[in-house]
C-alpha cells in the first residue's frame, strides 16, 4: 500500500509540474519544465549525499572509532544481506540518524553522537535497521527526486508569475484564462510539497514497518523514537534545515502549531501505535 502510495504521488507529481511547463510555454515549457526535472534529478542521484554529509560536518569513522555503532551497522547488514555502508558520526549531543547515498551500493549511515550514547544496544539496532530499510527500498533517492521535483515546480511557477505580473497590462493577459492560470501557478508549488510531504510520510512508516520486522523487537524502535522526541524537544541539532529534514529518523527542525501539519515526519505517536500493534500481531 505504501509503495501504491509513493507512486501515485509520485505520477501526481510529474503531471503536475507538466503542467506548469505546459501553461508557461505551451508544449515546448512542457519539455523544458521535463528536461530542468532530468537535470535536477541527476544532480540529486548523484550528489546529494555528499552535500548533506558536508552540510552536518560527518565525519567517516572506523570500526575502533566507533565499535558499538560499526558493530550494530555490520550486524544489520548482514541481517538484510545488504553491502556494508560506510559509517558517518555527526558532531553534537541532538540524537538523530539519516542514511543517504544513490543505491544500496553507495549507501552511508550517519548518526549523531547524541544519538548513540542515549540509546541502548536494542534500541540503536532498531534505528539502524528502520535506515536499512530506506537503503532497501532506495527511499533515499525517491526523497532527493521528490525534492528536486518541487524545486523545479516552484522555480518554473515563481518565474511564470513574474512574467505574467509584468504581461497584466497587455490585452492578451485582461482576460479569465490568465486570471486562472495565475492562480494556478500560485497553487502549484503549495500542492508540490504537500504530495512531498505525503511521499515523506508513507516511506516513513514502511520503514518503521520494516525494522520491525529486521530485529523482531518492534518495542525497541517503539522506546527509541519515544526517547528521540523528547530529547530533540530539548536539544536541537545544528544546521539542520528543512531541505534536508525528511531524511533524519525523528524530524531534527521544532515547531508546533501549523509547522507540525507540515512536518516531513507522521507524528511520533502515531508511529508507536503502529509499532505497538506489529508487537501484538494486529497490524
Amino acid at each position: 500500500m505504501n509503495t501504491l502510495k509513493t507512486v501515485f504521488l509520485m505520477t501526481f507529481m510529474t503531471v503536475l509540474l507538466l503542467i506548469v511547463g505546459s501553461l508557461v510555454g505551451g508544449g515546448q515549457g512542457m519539455m523544458i519544465a521535463f528536461v530542468v526535472s532530468l537535470l535536477m534529478n541527476f544532480a540529486s542521484y548523484w550528489f546529494s549525499d555528499k552535500i548533506v554529509l558536508m552540510m552536518y560536518r560527518a565525519r567517516e569513522v572506523t570500526q575502533s572509532e566507533a565499535p558499538k555503532l560499526y558493530g550494530i551497522v555490520a550486524r544489520v547488514a548482514s541481517q538484510v544481506q545488504l553491502p556494508m555502508p560506510k559509517i558517518y558520526i555527526i558532531p553534537g549531543e541532538s540524537p538523530n540518524a539519516f542514511a543517504t547515498g544513490r543505491d544500496p551500493q553507495h549507501a552511508a549511515v550517519a548518526a549523531t553522537e547524541g544519538i548513540v550514547a542515549l540509546l541502548g544496544d536494542d534500541e540503536l539496532e532498531g534505528v539502524i535497521a528502520h535506515e536499512f530499510s530506506h537503503i532497501k527500498h532506495r527511499d533515499i533517492l525517491t526523497g532527493s527526486i521528490t525534492a528536486a521535483m518541487v524545486g523545479a515546480i516552484t522555480m518554473i511557477a515563481r518565474m511564470a508569475g513574474w512574467s505574467m505580473m509584468f504581461a497584466g497590462g497587455r490585452s492578451d493577459r485582461r482576460d479569465s484564462n490568465g486570471i486562472g492560470e495565475l492562480v494556478l501557478l500560485i497553487l502549484a508549488p503549495i500542492a508540490a510539497v504537500i504530495v512531498q510531504l505525503a511521499i515523506s510520510r508513507s516511506r516513513e512508516f514502511a520503514a518503521d514497518e520494516g525494522a520491525a520486522h529486521v530485529t523482531g523487537r518492534p518495542l525497541s524502535l517503539a522506546n527509541a523514537l519515544q526517547k528521540l522526541e523528547q530529547k530533540n524537544e530539548q536539544l536541537s541539532l545544528d544546521h539542520a534545515s528543512p531541505a534536508t529534514a525528511h531524511m533524519f529518523i525523528v524530524n531534527p527542525l521544532h515547531g508546533g502549531g501549523v509547522m507540525k501539519l507540515f512536518s516531513t515526519h507522521p507524528p511520533i505517536s502515531e508511529r508507536i501505535e503502529r509499532l505497538q500493534k506489529i508487537a501484538m500481531g494486529s497490524l
